[in-house]
C-alpha cells in the first residue's frame, strides 16, 4: 500500500543538509509551520520553498533522534489551547534562515480555540528520514516554547534519578562535608591545619591548654601521682616520684614494719620517735634508732638512757619514711 501521510525533505533543505554534512556543520531547525492547503489533502512536493496556505508558524519544542530508528529525526511542536480555529492538513520545517527545509502532510484535524467553546492543546509531530542525524540540530528560544506532558515527565524522572544518585553518594561518602570536623578524628583536623592555638584560645584555655598530662616538666599533674592513704599507718605519693610513708608501731624491745606501700627504686630516709618520752626513772631523752634502709621494711630499737646507760625500751612509737 502506498503511504498516504509522509514527510520529505524539499531540494533546498536536501542541498543545505548535504552541505552540513560535507562541512562538519550543522542545520539549524527552528520554527514549524501548519496550514490548511486551502481545503484540499495535498502531496508534498520536494520543489516546495513554501505551504499551501499557511495558518500558523511557531518555534519548535523538541528535536530528537527517533530511539526506534537512529536514521530518522523527530520535530515536535505544540500549539496551547487558546490558539486556532483552523484546519491542519499540511506540515513545514524551517531553518534558522527561514528556508522551508521539509515538508509533510498529516490527517487532517481541526484545531479549535476557547472563544469557539472547545479548546485543547494539540501536539504536532514530524517524522523525517535523513542521512546524517548528526548534521542536524535544534536551535531555540526557551521563552516561548512548550512541552508535552511526557516530555516534562521524563525529564521529571531523569532529574529524580540524577538527585537520587548524588543523594546516594553524599550519603555513602566517608566524609562528605568536608569544611566540619568529624566526631571520629576528635578534632584532629584543626590540629592537621595548625589550629590547636585559636581553638584553645577560642574555649578560654589559654596555655594550660596546650600541656600533655604526666608529670614531666611542664605537664599538667596526673592525679594519679597524688595516690595516698591518710590512715595511721599511710602513705603520701607526689607527681615527682617522692614517697612519704608514716605510721605507729608497738611491741617489744624491736619493731619490724613493713611498709604500707614498697619504694619502687630505694629508701633515703628512715626516722622515728618514741610515742611518749614521760618514762619513770629515766631521762626525758627518747631515741629511736632505724638500723637499715630497705624498699619494704624498717628495723627500730626504742632506746633511752638511765644512769648515763642507753637500754632498750619496750614502748610504741611513731616513724617516718621517705623514699622513690
Amino acid at each position: 500500500m502506498t503511504a498516504k501521510y509522509f514527510a520529505i525533505l524539499t531540494n533546498q533543505g536536501a542541498a543545505r543538509l548535504a552541505n552540513a554534512t560535507a562541512l562538519g556543520t550543522k542545520l539549524n531547525l527552528t520554527q514549524l509551520a501548519v496550514g490548511d492547503a486551502n481545503g484540499v489533502l495535498p502531496m508534498p512536493n520536494p520543489a516546495q520553498t513554501a505551504l499551501i496556505h499557511e495558518q500558523r508558524r511557531a518555534p519548535l519544542n523538541l528535536i530528537e533522534v527517533d530511539p526506534q530508528n537512529p536514521g530518522q529525526i523527530i520535530v515536535e511542536q505544540i500549539i496551547p489551547e487558546d490558539e486556532g480555529g483552523f484546519w491542519i492538513r499540511e506540515i513545514g520545517l524551517y531553518d534558522d534562515e527561514g528556508l522551508l527545509v521539509a515538508v509533510a502532510n498529516c490527517p487532517e484535524t481541526y484545531k479549535p480555540k476557547l472563544q469557539e467553546g472547545s479548546g485543547r492543546t494539540q501536539t504536532i509531530r514530524m517524522v523525517l528520514i535523513v542521512s546524517s542525524t548528526e548534521a542536524v540540530t535544534l536551535k531555540i528560544d526557551p521563552s516561548v516554547v512548550l512541552a508535552t506532558r511526557k516530555y516534562v515527565d521524563d525529564k521529571v524522572i531523569e532529574v529524580k534519578a540524577y538527585a537520587d544518585s548524588l543523594l546516594k553518594k553524599h550519603a555513602d561518602a566517608a566524609n562528605p562535608h568536608t569544611q566540619y570536623p568529624l566526631i571520629a578524628n576528635a578534632l584532629k583536623e584543626m590540629a592537621d591545619a595548625g589550629l590547636v592555638s585559636e581553638v584553645l584560645k577560642n574555649l578560654g584555655l589559654g596555655e594550660a591548654g596546650k600541656r600533655g598530662v604526666g608529670t614531666a616538666v611542664n605537664q599538667i599533674p596526673d592525679m594519679g601521682a597524688f595516690a595516698s592513704n591518710l590512715s595511721y599507718s599511710g602513705y603520701q605519693k607526689l607527681p615527682s616520684g617522692l614517697i612519704i610513708q608514716w605510721g605507729l608501731a608497738s611491741g617489744g624491745s624491736s619493731y619490724v614494719v613493713t611498709l604500707p606501700v614498697t619504694f619502687p627504686n630505694q629508701a633515703l630516709l628512715y626516722l622515728a620517735t618514741p610515742h611518749t618520752t614521760q618514762l619513770a626513772g629515766a631521762s626525758q631523752v627518747g631515741i629511736a634508732n632505724c638500723s637499715e634502709l630497705k624498699a619494704s621494711q624498717l628495723y627500730i630499737v626504742i632506746s633511752r638512757y638511765v644512769q648515763g646507760a642507753m637500754v632498750e625500751y619496750a614502748r610504741s612509737c611513731y616513724w617516718l619514711a621517705l623514699g622513690y
